[in-house]
C-alpha cells in the first residue's frame, strides 16, 4: 500500500540578502579575478576565463611540482643539483647559477619564489625529472588536478610560447591550492630576500611592501603578457586571492592589485549561515513507533557577504512529510536553500538525527487504513 506525501517547505533562520551590489573598482589590467579564499566566492571578475600568457605567474605551479617531490620523498632540500649548461643559459630573469655547480633544492626553491630566476626553474626541474620536458608532463598533471580547465603548459619558466596558457580564474584556483596544501612552504613566498652567489635580490611582489596584510604570491612579465601578478592578503580571519594581468607598468601593477585587495578585504565578510549539525527542522514520521524525526544540516556553510548585508532574507527548508519508516540515522531528508549573490541557490542537504525502526506488522496496517480513512497526519 503506497501512499502520495505532501512537500513541505518551511522559511525560517534569517540570512543576508544580496539585493545591493558592492561597487567594484575600476582598472585598467586586462584580465582580473579577486575570490574569497575561505569560501571560494568570485569577488571581482574582468575576463577571468580569457586565455592569457602566464609570465612568471606559472613559476608557482612548478614550485606546487616540487613541493610534491619533496612531500613524497622523490627529492630532499639538502639535494644536490648539477647546473647543466641548458639552465645557465635560460634567459631571462635569473638567480645567477654557474655552470656545472652543485647547488642545493631549497636553495633552487628560493631562486624560484622570492628572485623569479628560470635558470632555477630548468635546474631544479631537471633534478627532480631528469628533464624539463618530463616536468612539464608533471606540470600539467598537477594543473588538472588541481582543476585549472582553462590551462595548459609548456615549459617551467613561464616564457612566451603560444600553447603555453592559463586564466586569471585557473591561477587564483592554484594560488589556493598552494596555500591549502602547502600552509609551511607557503610562508617562503613573503621572504622579501635572498642573497645567493653573492647578489643580493628583492622579492618582486610589491604588495609585500604595503601594509594591507600581503604574504604571497607571485609576479609575471613579458613583452607578450604585460606586466601581471597573484596576490594574497589576510584581514582579521579572512583571506583573498587577486589576480591581475595586462597592465602597462610595475607601477600600475602594484596600484591597482593594492586597489583590489583592500576592496575585497573591506568590502565584504563572511558569515556562517548555517552550523553543521543544527536541526533545520522537526518533521512527523508514520509507520514507526518514533513519531518525530529532527533534520540536521549535514554541512557548514560560510558564506561571503557584502560588508553593509543585514540579517533579512530566510532559508528555505524542504522535505516530504510526513516521513516514512524505515530511517537510518543520516538519511538525506531533505534540503536548505540560501540565495547566493550572483542569484543561484545553494541547497545543503538535511540528515535523520536517528533511526526511525518500523514499527509492528499489524501497528502498520492499522495507521496505512486509517491514513485511507482520514488522510496522512500533519
Amino acid at each position: 500500500m503506497k501512499f502520495l506525501l505532501p512537500l513541505v517547505l518551511l522559511s525560517l533562520m534569517p540570512f543576508s540578502v544580496f539585493a545591493q551590489e558592492v561597487p567594484k573598482p575600476e582598472i585598467s589590467a586586462k584580465q582580473a579575478y579577486v575570490m574569497d579564499f575561505q569560501t571560494g566566492a568570485t569577488l571581482y571578475d574582468k575576463n577571468g576565463e580569457e586565455r592569457m600568457p602566464t609570465s612568471s605567474m606559472s613559476k608557482v605551479l612548478t614550485a606546487i611540482v616540487a613541493d610534491d617531490a619533496l612531500r613524497d620523498g622523490t627529492v630532499t632540500k639538502e639535494q644536490m643539483v648539477t647546473v647543466s649548461e641548458k639552465a645557465w643559459k635560460t634567459e631571462g630573469s635569473r638567480m645567477f647559477l654557474d655552470i656545472n655547480s652543485q647547488v642545493s633544492i631549497d636553495d633552487l626553491m628560493h631562486g624560484i619564489i622570492i628572485q623569479s630566476g628560470n635558470d632555477a626553474c630548468v635546474a631544479l626541474a631537471e633534478g627532480i625529472a631528469g628533464s624539463t620536458a618530463n616536468f612539464v608532463i608533471m606540470m600539467n598533471k598537477k594543473a588538472a588536478e588541481i582543476g585549472m580547465k582553462n590551462s595548459h603548459f609548456m615549459n617551467v619558466d613561464g616564457l612566451p610560447d603560444p600553447e603555453h596558457y592559463s586564466t586569471a580564474q585557473d591561477l587564483a584556483l592554484m594560488a589556493a591550492y598552494l596555500i591549502k596544501a602547502y600552509p609551511e612552504e607557503y610562508k617562503l613566498y613573503s621572504q622579501k630576500e635572498f642573497t645567493y652567489n653573492n647578489i643580493k635580490q628583492g622579492n618582486r611582489n610589491p604588495l609585500l611592501y604595503r601594509k594591507i596584510g600581503a604574504d604571497g604570491v607571485k609576479t609575471g612579465h613579458t613583452e607578450v603578457g604585460g606586466y601581471g601578478m597573484i596576490g594574497s592578503a589576510v584581514a582579521g580571519d579572512r583571506r583573498v586571492i587577486v589576480v591581475i594581468n595586462g597592465t602597462d607598468s610595475m607601477q600600475v601593477r602594484a596600484d591597482e592589485s593594492a586597489k583590489l585587495t583592500e576592496w575585497a578585504l573591506t568590502s565584504f565578510k563572511n558569515i556562517n549561515l548555517i552550523d553543521k549539525g543544527a536541526m533545520m527542522a522537526e518533521a512527523s514520521v508514520v509507520l514507526s513507533d518514533t513519531r518525530k524525526m529532527k533534520l540536521l544540516s549535514s554541512e557548514s556553510y560560510l558564506a561571503t557577504v557584502p560588508s553593509f548585508s543585514k540579517d533579512a532574507g530566510k532559508v528555505i527548508v524542504t522535505y516530504k512529510s510526513p516521513l516514512v519508516a524505515p530511517i537510518k540515522q543520516g538519511d538525506v531528508l531533505g534540503t536548505a536553500s540560501f540565495a547566493l549573490p550572483d542569484g543561484s541557490m545553494k541547497e545543503v542537504p538535511l540528515v535523520a538525527a536517528n533511526d526511525a525502526e518500523q514499527s509492528s506488522f499489524f501497528k502498520r496496517l492499522f495507521e496505512k487504513l486509517m491514513i485511507l480513512a482520514v488522510g496522512v497526519p500533519e
